[in-house]
């Protein structure tokens, strides 16, 4: 693949690509519009080739200490404590010595000094992305995510891992200083394993692993990719209007890498391994070998070079996490956390249309209990949040629903509570739109909503509506008896306008003996309330 003229070539080599580009772009402008269309021819000659990247003026400041980050993630991480004292620990010492060397010219990187790139392994839903991304944030660098499957050896089939640091400058705003001192994070890097333990040929895995190495290492990339025809395009404008072409390049020195995956299969190489160096393993060390985190924390070099990685790979990778996997206790702790991300978008959502929403202690122990049998960790909390609440989700807005409470019976019975919630909401729409229009406060009894429920439900009302029919004189008899506020009962439901025509007189006897109070809450006068 050819990645443009070499300096030694010089102007001349650049001309020659210039004028291959212009060529090729004219055909393709043609075979689109239909006609010839004619390209200014370039400049030949004082045309200039900067190697030098423009230096820009960006920079970020390192004062993040270990335990500072450390406790910072442990507020949105949950049992993960050993993985993140190990991440926050590390994360900062990168950047530390990184500042900590570039203050001074005469503090350089010692020879054949590896830098504190990282390896996690852990199970799917976990939280290893979301650890990652939080601690971008906290320190305010550049992150850039991939997935490690989407890349070959030649660039051309997937892409090209070159892209990752050209990802970073666009993170970074175009700034390449802030890139230089960015996190690229790959995802799934078990799968470009070379062994027979994952599935597929093993074309481009090796080729992969060894591109990446390049990466990880310390190299030059060029920020315009030669395969790239806007890049090129760019390249070739800014000779025609300058006479110079600036060949930016982002250093990989100091960027921060980190890789994770499942490893599925990876307990068995370490279970081979130690079953064959330890004689006469005890029932003790045979239980702990069956717990899957204890083993996967045995791991070794060599254990990662016999699952199909280079040894050259691991070993750019010198610090390995290991992440729990989330029992249901440990789910339910992620729902429970304030700063849960599963729990406050979903709060979120809702209030967006007006609906406060809130999570009784047993549903969190009912979605956990379900996700922990579905096996996908984080991700069965979030796909039985967005089952069980979809329904509300689409019907409450526009409601009259104020509140929603979410219950185990919601999860158990999601489209039952709706109706109830709708009933509810119903109701509060009644009750709010009557203290509106007349402002008089009507407080329904458990018994008279019951009631205005069956009654609605057997004539096919909804029930606002039959309220709004069925107590059609309430807001004329309460005026004349020239009070503020009712509790609705049995009574009013049954035989509103004899209920009405009692509660005159009796307001009228009261205002006549000088005992009547317009502040004071009417009451059922007309025996007590049935449950």
């Amino acid at each position: 693949m050819s990645e443009g003229p070499t300096k030694e070539e010089g102007a001349e080599g650049f001309e020659r690509v210039l004028e291959k580009l212009q060529e090729k772009l004219q055909g393709f402008l043609g075979d689109q519009v239909g006609v010839k269309v004619m390209m200014p021819a370039p400049k030949t000659s004082a045309v200039k080739v900067d190697d030098q990247t423009p230096e820009d003026s960006a920079t970020i400041q390192f004062d993040r200490l270990p335990g500072e980050l450390e406790a910072r993630l442990q507020q949105f991480v949950v049992g993960q404590d050993e993985a993140t004292r190990a991440m926050a620990t590390k994360v900062c010492t990168h950047f530390h010595r990184v500042a900590w060397e570039s203050a001074s010219p005469d503090r350089q990187r010692l020879v054949g000094e590896v830098k504190a790139n990282m390896l996690i392994i852990g199970p799917t839903g976990v939280g290893k992305t979301y650890i990652v991304r939080l601690i971008a944030d906290e320190l305010g660098v550049p992150f850039v995510k991939g997935d490690a499957t989407k890349f070959s050896e030649t660039g051309y089939v997937g892409g090209d891992v070159d892209q990752l640091a050209r990802d970073l400058v666009h993170q970074a705003n175009g700034s390449v200083n802030l890139a230089e001192h960015g996190i690229i994070y790959l995802d799934e890097i078990d799968k470009i394993a070379s062994s027979g333990i994952t599935q597929g040929p093993d074309v481009s895995r090796t080729g992969v692993q060894r591109n990446l190495l390049k990466l990880m290492e310390e190299t030059d990339v060029e920020l315009r990719a030669p395969f790239d025809l806007a890049s090129q395009m760019e390249a070739m404008i800014e000779v025609q209007r300058t006479g110079r072409v600036h060949r930016r390049k982002i250093s990989t020195r100091n960027i921060l890498f980190i890789m994770s995956g499942a490893f599925v299969g990876l307990e068995d190489v370490i279970r081979r391994r130690l079953r064959k160096k330890v004689i006469g393993f005890g029932s003790h060390e045979e239980a702990q070998l069956e717990d899957a985190y204890w083993t996967l924390s045995q791991v070794r070099s060599e254990d990662l070079i016999a699952y199909g990685f280079e040894p050259e790979f691991i070993g750019r990778l010198p610090i390995v996490v290991i992440f729990r996997p989330l029992d249901e206790d440990r789910l339910r702790q992620i729902l429970q956390n304030p700063m849960s991300p599963l729990t406050q978008g979903k709060i979120r959502d809702f209030a967006s249309y007006g609906i406060a929403l809130e999570f009784e202690a047993e549903a969190f122990r009912e979605i956990a209990h379900r996700a922990a049998s579905e096996g996908t960790g984080a991700r069965g909390l979030k796909s039985i949040l967005e089952q069980c609440l979809l329904p509300l989700e689409h019907a409450l807005p526009g409601s009259g629903v104020p509140k929603v409470v979410i219950t185990s019976d919601t999860i158990a019975d999601p489209e039952g509570e709706l109706r109830r919630m709708l009933i509810s909401g119903a109701l509060h729409q009644f009750v709010t739109q009557f203290r509106e229009r007349t402002g008089i406060r009507l407080d329904l009894t458990p018994a008279a909503r019951r009631w205005i429920v069956e009654r609605s439900g057997r004539e096919g009302k909804d029930p606002r509506v039959f309220c709004l029919h069925h107590f059609s004189d309430l807001e004329y008899g309460l005026q004349l008896a020239g009070k503020k506020s009712l509790r609705l009962g049995l009574a009013a439901c049954r035989n509103p306008r004899a209920y009405l025509d009692s509660l005159i007189r009796n307001a009228y006897a009261r205002r006549q003996a000088g005992t009547d109070d317009p502040q004071t809450e009417i009451t059922e006068p007309q025996g007590k309330e049935e449950p």
